[in-house]
This record gives C-alpha cells, sequence and structure tokens, in this order.
C-alpha cells in the first residue's frame, strides 16, 4: 500500500448563524486519503457527461431518454447528467443562462420536462445497468433563488450587507457575476444543501452527485454529507469538481485535471512523453491507490472554453484518450458528442445542438470501454493493477507500460508521433503469449523484444 498522508481541510469552528464576510479560512489536519469505500459496481466503470440542451434538437429529457439504448451499447456505466433545475434570471448570462446559475434545487427546469421525465430517465438508465449521477452546484446559487430574501444568512455578504458573486476552487474572485456565494459559515446551510440533496435521492433514485466547485466548500461539509446521505445509500457515489487529495475522505472521484493539461502539451509537442512518469509517480504518493481520478480528453468546460479536442490535441487525441482509459487510477469520461468527432465548441449560455451525423468514433470509443470491463488490470483504484513504465528507445513521443493483477497483463503503448514507431523494449515483466486487440492471431512477447506502434496512435496486448 503507497498511501500517503495528506491533508484535509476541517473549519476550525463554525460561527452561529452570522453572515460571513469575504473567504472561509480553514485549518490543514493530516489524514488518510483512501477511507471512502467505493460501490463495487463503481470498480470498472466509466462516465459519460450530458448536456441535456445541447444533446437533441428539442433539448428535452422526453428526447434524450431516446439515446440511453445507444449508451447502453457503447458500454456506458455511469451517466453525469448536467444541472436540470430551473436557471436564475437576475444577472443571466445569454439568452437561456447557466446551468450553474440555480434557483430552486428541488425542481425541474420546464424548458427540460417535469419531474416524471427524469425519473423516468433514471428509471429506464437503471433497468439498462447503468447509474445515474446528477450535477450538483452547492458554492452558489442564483440571485433570485428563494434563499436571497428568505434566508440570506445563508449566503456571504460584504460589509455593507449586500451579497457576494461566487468565487472559485481556490477562493479567487470570478467573472460568475449570475451567481451568489454561499455561507458555509453558518450550520443553517448545511442542514439545508444536505437535505437538498436527500431529496434527488429520495424522490429520483439517482445514485450519487458530480459536485461544482467542491474545492470551494469546506471539506467537513462534504464528509457530513457522506455521512448524512450514506445511512439510506451506502452505495453513493461522489465525484469532485476538484484535485485535491484530501477531498477524497468524502469523495469517491476527483478530476484528474493536471494529466489532462499534461496530456495537451504533450500532444502539442510541447512536452516529452517522459514528462508522463513524473506525473504518474506524484500522482502515486499523493493520491494513494484506492483513490478513483476522473481522465478526460473532453468536457464541457474545455469543449466551451478551451476548445474541441480536435482543436487542442489534433489526432494526438486518439493516444491520450487511451492513457485515459488505460492508465493507473484513471476512471475515463466522454463528453457529449465526442463519439461523432463534435468538432465545435458547444455555446455554454444558448442553444447549440450536437450534430450527431459527424464521422463515429463510437467503435474506438467502445472498444476503450470494453477493455476497461473484460481487463481486471484495469480496474479503478486498488481493484487494478500496478503500472509499471516500459524502457524504450522510442524518443520523446513514445509511451509504454503494463499493469497486471493476477494472471492478466495488459501491455498499452501510445505513439504521439507523424510516423510509426518500430521501437524496442526492455523490462517486460511478465513474457509469454499475448493477444494483440487490433488482431486475431496471439504474439509471443519475450521480456526484451519490439513493437510497432502507428503514428497518432497506440497498440494494447493483453495477457
Amino acid at each position: 500500500m503507497r498511501t500517503a498522508l495528506i491533508s484535509l481541510a476541517i473549519a476550525a469552528g463554525l460561527a452561529a448563524c452570522a453572515p460571513r464576510v469575504g473567504p472561509l479560512t480553514v485549518p490543514m489536519l493530516p489524514v488518510v486519503a483512501d477511507t471512502v469505500r467505493h460501490p463495487a459496481w463503481s470498480r470498472q466503470a466509466v462516465i459519460y457527461e450530458i448536456n441535456v440542451r445541447q444533446y437533441t434538437s428539442e433539448g428535452t429529457l422526453v428526447a434524450l431518454q431516446r439515446h440511453l439504448p445507444r449508451l447502453q451499447r457503447l458500454g456506458v456505466d455511469i451517466l453525469w447528467i448536467m444541472p436540470v433545475q430551473p436557471i436564475g434570471r437576475k444577472n443571466r448570462k445569454g439568452a437561456l443562462g447557466s446551468y450553474y446559475a440555480i434557483a430552486d434545487y428541488t425542481a425541474i427546469n420546464p424548458e427540460f420536462g417535469t419531474e416524471a421525465d427524469f425519473k423516468a430517465i433514471v428509471d429506464a438508465a437503471h433497468q439498462r445497468g447503468m447509474k445515474v449521477i446528477l450535477d450538483w452546484v452547492p458554492n452558489h446559487t442564483a440571485f433570485d433563488h428563494p434563499w436571497t430574501t428568505r434566508h440570506k444568512d445563508y449566503y456571504v455578504m460584504r460589509a455593507d450587507g449586500t451579497i457576494i458573486n461566487a468565487r472559485d476552487n481556490e477562493g479567487h474572485d470570478t467573472d460568475w457575476t449570475d451567481v451568489a456565494e454561499l455561507n458555509y459559515d453558518n450550520p443553517a446551510l448545511r442542514s439545508a444543501m444536505i437535505s437538498q440533496m436527500r431529496w434527488w435521492l429520495d424522490r429520483t433514485g439517482i445514485d450519487g452527485f458530480r459536485c461544482d466547485v467542491a474545492g470551494g466548500v469546506p471539506s467537513d461539509f462534504w464528509i457530513d454529507a457522506r455521512r448524512e446521505l450514506g445511512k439510506s445509500r451506502p452505495e453513493l457515489f461522489l465525484l469532485a469538481e476538484a484535485e485535491d487529495p484530501g477531498i477524497h475522505a468524502a469523495f469517491d472521484m476527483t478530476y484528474a485535471w493536471q494529466l489532462h493539461h499534461l496530456l495537451n502539451e504533450i500532444a502539442q509537442g510541447k512536452k516529452p512523453t517522459s514528462a508522463l512518469d513524473g506525473y504518474f509517480a506524484r500522482n502515486d504518493s499523493l493520491f494513494g491507490r484506492d483513490a478513483y481520478r476522473m481522465t478526460f480528453t473532453s468536457n464541457h468546460d474545455e469543449n466551451s472554453w478551451n476548445g474541441t479536442e480536435f482543436e487542442r490535441m489534433g489526432a494526438n487525441h486518439v493516444p491520450a484518450f487511451v492513457l485515459s482509459a488505460t492508465s493507473e487510477g484513471s476512471m475515463p469520461l466522454l463528453y457529449t458528442g465526442q463519439e461523432v468527432s463534435l468538432k465545435k465548441r458547444l455555446r455554454f449560455f444558448e442553444k447549440d445542438t450536437v450534430d450527431w451525423n459527424g464521422p463515429s468514433l463510437e467503435d474506438f470509443y467502445r472498444s476503450m470501454f470494453d477493455l476497461k470491463h473484460r481487463q481486471p488490470a484495469l480496474g479503478n483504484g486498488a481493484a487494478g493493477g500496478v503500472q509499471v513504465a516500459l524502457r524504450t528507445d522510442g524518443g520523446d513521443r513514445v509511451y509504454a507500460f503494463t499493469r497486471t493483477t493476477g494472471a492478466n497483463t495488459v501491455l498499452v503503448a501510445v505513439n504521439f508521433g507523424d510516423a510509426p514507431a518500430n521501437v524496442s523494449y526492455r523490462g517486460l515483466s511478465h513474457p509469454g503469449r499475448y493477444t494483440d486487440l487490433a488482431a486475431t492471431t496471439p504474439l509471443a512477447l519475450e521480456a526484451d523484444g519490439r513493437i510497432l506502434i502507428p503514428s497518432h496512435g497506440y497498440r494494447v496486448l493483453v495477457r
């Protein structure tokens, strides 16, 4: 076990119900990261993010439900649905506003449909063996949420008594002028938030939450929330939009932002593949083996604000996703439309429907998901095998490693270069007969040998 002692923000004490002025300051205390018991169903799972507004021309939950059979065939295990609650009108951005400016936590945006429509999706997903998590926005509300008048003490206020707009994970000022910062110094707010989350678990049967700006909320709140919600839902699944090892005391999974940014730089030729060695060593040391890390080549923020994977990675989006799907600790994410080569930035505050007629990449993503499901060595967290880098002569565009659990070894080799790479490797600790996923003929691999990797491509061999 290579679990490191890491720090978790624990509030020193809570002010009675006084409004907070300015950012919350909390001390850091050492705890062990691997304290969450992950649901058994999550150990080989992959996740898919749904942008309801842009998913269909109708932009409704009823229209979305028609895609569930296709997503099941794709191999999706967890459906992450972006917020479905009503969107505030005060200080709204754009014509339709941001999903993350919530005007009522326990209601459905009428533009999307009804509570019954949402419940129907959850039930249909469960019938198909998929889980559903709802995007939850705990850090802030819309400025016309009822709490802004009925419970003003739930918010962070300026000295003049006005409510401030939301800050980011690090407490920095933002341009999020459409949302109001919540005050977690107030115990009543904490209780209310947990109650609102419980409403969705009890009323709709969802399996958990993706928590927006989770690092902007005190970590001891998340520990309390998981404990309380877990009383009735022991297999609760929580994903944090954060990259703090300490938050794994409450969450199953965090974002692997550092890996994502590194893959962008490698794809663009700005960094060598050898930089991955340092990343994986740091990740293992800081997070421990059983912390799930969500890995991705796109998501709603990346697509809308930083560009599609084709803009950022070009043809190298393929080896980048292979690494995201197979590296130690990773649970791969696929975002709305990636399976049909979504090559436009979806507008965030307007209607902008995905073109589902783009060149299909479903076979590629399905093969990656199938690999994840069938190979024990690629299990999530400590369920998977330890990752061991292979020494190659492929230069700064090639990377290779193995992961082994019991009799199962998976060898992954990727090439970010413009030409095929016929590279030698050394140090294969489990030589023998391997099956190449791109061919039917078994290969006999020695401890030291050679392997040919296509340009902007990959090889995956399984023993």
